[in-house]
């Protein structure tokens, strides 16, 4: 049988991790400056602690564990029966207990509601890590994917928002990234719910409005419709998404729209308030999105997605404020905001847009060639050397003809070889080829050191 992985799946060669890495690497380093710390969580979460976390449309999405021993006889007439739930849809422990984790939020959420106690509030943790859904696979979509979080418990300061729209701003400068911030609130989306009719109606209007980018306003509609909403409900929820301008004319329209709704004018004082905090002479350009919405429903407050120019992707970003994640799991008071980064989308656009440093694309810096026995443990006392100066080396494992040694160089992009044969040894010196300038050169150690460290 043809070896093959999983629908959704990847398999990373040293050329792309090395830009994945750089990526990684970037991410991590802006998130230290800001004073946030690691957390690392498990890969698997007790199913109740996921679902119901995600509404409907998640919870379909969650990858879930079957129960070890279903084989035994005493468990075998018991597992058939739940099976037949599974397959209505239902969930039973019988089955499952346990499922990957859908992404880093709640599993951070479940760590803080088990360890406030101890925790120095408020509690910046990022945490970098896979995680798993049951989607269908497509461009810049896959079913293992990484995340990178940056998120606060115990604060209600939107200083922290802020400072996470800067986060976001330092990250996409220094990968080169052209981005647009969009920013909401759902205490608007809350507000158009009122407008509508009621606070019941949440749900249905966010989820819809989330995919208007994906299946357009008709779509929109037509699924609003669906979910029992009367024609006039539709109507505003259509007026709603029709505000455009630039950021001032869309919170005067917002402002008009919402003025006898206090929820709303709450909404859109926050949002004016993390747009003032966060003005910069960055590039990136924040945009107050309406039709933002975020389908997930632990969101209260501010939310965000970043979206890069100039290509045709979805959000390379998003998150948001989440007062009562914790009381989800019985510890109240502890309100949060977060942010997320999506590695694997960010990887595919700068690749399209070829952003990727050149520095990124080699590993081993320099080739020893092998010439004979008598001079082994002269080259192998050089690898050492430049290994305890930080240069990345090889010495070639065979006694070859030259001519295999060059082609095993070139294929692996190696810039340098190092001939350290008789003659060399002799002199203690080292013969040294540039491969993309075929210039020839013999260097004294410390010389040859500085030629490859600079």
């Amino acid at each position: 049988m043809k070896p093959s992985i999983p629908q959704g799946t990847r398999d990373f060669p040293a050329a792309v991790l090395r830009k994945r890495n750089h990526i990684l690497d970037t991410i991590r380093s802006v998130f230290i400056l800001y004073g946030f710390e690691p957390l690392e969580t498990p890969a698997m979460e007790n199913i109740e602690t996921l679902m119901g976390k995600y509404g409907d449309e998640g919870d379909k999405l969650l990858f879930k564990i079957l129960n070890n021993g279903l084989h035994l006889p005493e468990k075998k007439e018991t597992a058939l029966k739940d099976f037949q739930q599974v397959l209505e849809g239902k969930n039973t422990k019988g089955i499952t207990e346990r499922a990957l984790r859908y992404d880093l939020t709640i599993p951070f959420a479940r760590f803080v509601a088990m360890n406030h106690q101890q925790l120095t509030l408020p509690y910046k943790r990022f945490q970098m890590q896979p995680v798993w859904r049951a989607d269908r696979p497509q461009r810049g979509r896959y079913r293992e994917f990484w995340q990178c979080d940056a998120d606060v418990a115990g604060s209600l300061s939107l200083l922290h928002e802020s400072e996470l729209v800067n986060v976001y701003k330092d990250v996409f400068r220094l990968l080169r990234i052209p981005v647009a911030i969009h920013i909401n609130n759902r205490k608007i989306l809350s507000a158009l719910a009122t407008l509508c009719g009621g606070e019941d109606l949440m749900a249905h209007i966010t989820v819809a409005i989330d995919k208007l980018d994906k299946i357009g306003p008709e779509k929109v509609k037509d699924e609003l419709i669906g979910k029992g909403l009367s024609m006039e409900q539709v109507e505003r929820v259509e007026h709603y998404m029709s505000i455009q301008g630039d950021t001032l004319q869309r919170l005067q329209q917002l402002d008009e729209l919402f003025a006898e709704v206090p929820i709303g004018k709450e909404g859109i004082g926050e949002l004016r308030q993390v747009l003032e905090l966060s003005q910069s002479n960055d590039q990136a350009e924040c945009i107050v999105d309406p039709t933002l919405a975020r389908g997930l429903n632990y969101y209260t407050g501010s939310i965000f997605e970043i979206k890069a120019k100039g290509i045709e992707m979805g959000s390379i970003g998003g998150g948001g404020r989440y007062d009562d994640l914790t009381g989800l799991f019985g510890v109240k008071g502890i309100p949060g905001v977060g942010i997320s980064f999506g590695v694997d989308r960010i990887y595919d656009v700068m690749e399209e847009l070829t952003l990727f440093p050149d520095h990124i694309h080699s590993g081993t810096k320099a080739l020893i060639f092998r010439t004979s026995e008598h001079e082994l443990r002269y080259q192998m006392d050089l690898a050492a050397v430049l290994r305890k100066n930080g240069i990345a080396c090889e010495l070639f494992h065979e006694l070859v003809k030259f001519d295999k040694q060059f082609k095993y160089a070139e294929r692996k992009g190696i810039p340098y070889v190092i001939i350290a044969g008789s003659e060399e040894m002799k002199k203690t010196t080292y013969l040294v080829k540039n491969l993309a300038s075929g210039e020839q050169r013999e260097y004294a150690l410390e010389q040859l050191i500085s030629m490859l460290i600079a």
